[in-house]
């Protein structure tokens, strides 16, 4: 993936909370809990890159719209992302580009293929070692995440080192966290869409929650077949080039993080009555099918029989 190095970086949606954070405050909703063992063996690890809020099974309805922003500091690790040249010599930088493509692709893919506004996430915040959300409190081992109740996107960068490659056996290219920004912000879509409010089961391969995770892959692959012609503020394309490659590294992604390749690298047997995200198989067929198609309609994962 190369950025244009005339587009110019909106950096207003990122926040870095540092080491640690403010894990001491957790913003009242329920604790995000430690860990989810995949099949017994990965301990402390939600079994997908993205955990829905704990919060939003146990008491349903929309997200608040009040992001605290006093509950953590701002370090200022993205003050100096000013250009797409700043993007393709900095990972940071890469990051806002990532989310203001995203930005730009949903601002208007949501209102043309639906009746939702769209309102953008209010943050994407990383951290390191803990964090207090408007979810309750999360550390590292929960990977990244999307929080409804104060609609932020919340990641730890160390997750994609220290667990999606060294623990899960995942790919360490340059377009997996894009792939994984994308996935969160898909969230944000559901959350908008009110898609949420029809999660009623949460194990099993015909879920509700694998419905949810596979259709938010699925966005991911809107974004990825349409990411070359989103624009900055003035217009200027955002992405000058994604090749085949960034895309195959999204689906080794994808495979990775199926519930059925933890349980396996876990080294316990695949038990699909337990799980949350999908098979690896689903996850990619539908980031294809986002991917190939590019409609909301064709990621309904709700639909009889999809999933």
């Amino acid at each position: 993936m190369r950025f244009n190095p005339k587009a110019r970086l909106n950096t207003r949606r990122m926040g870095d909370a540092g080491r640690s954070g403010a894990a001491g405050g957790g913003g009242g909703g329920m604790p995000i809990p430690g860990g989810l063992a995949a099949g017994g063996g990965v301990t402390g690890l939600i079994i997908v890159v993205a955990i829905i809020a704990i919060s939003m099974w146990a008491g349903g309805g929309s997200s608040s719209s009040g992001y605290d922003d006093s509950r953590m500091s701002d370090t200022g690790r993205y003050e100096h992302c000013k250009t797409g040249e700043d993007a393709n010599n900095d990972a940071d930088c890469a990051r806002v580009a990532v989310e203001n493509s995203l930005y730009d692709y949903w601002s208007d893919t949501l209102p043309a293929q639906s009746s939702a506004s769209f309102t953008p996430e209010k943050k994407v915040e990383t951290f390191s070692g803990g964090i207090g959300t408007g979810c309750g409190q999360a550390t590292s081992d929960v990977g990244p995440f999307y929080c409804p109740n104060d609609q932020v996107i919340y990641l730890d960068t160390t997750f994609f080192d220290d667990v999606l490659e060294k623990q899960l056996g995942g790919p360490s290219g340059a377009f997996v966290e894009p792939y994984v920004i994308a996935h969160e912000y898909g969230h944000h879509i559901q959350n908008l869409l009110g898609t949420m409010a029809k999660v009623k089961t949460q194990q099993g391969p015909h879920s509700d929650s694998v419905k949810l995770e596979l259709q938010a892959d699925c966005y991911a692959g809107m974004w990825a077949h349409s990411a070359t012609t989103t624009q900055d503020e003035d217009g200027n394309v955002l992405i000058a080039d994604l090749t085949q490659q960034d895309i195959q590294e999204a689906i080794d992604a994808a495979t990775a993080v199926g519930d059925d390749r933890i349980q396996q690298r876990s080294g316990g047997g695949v038990d699909s009555d337990s799980w949350t995200h999908g098979s690896s198989q689903e996850r990619v067929q539908w980031f294809r099918t986002g991917y190939d198609q590019g409609t909301l309609q064709a990621c309904d994962t709700f639909a009889p029989g999809a999933v």
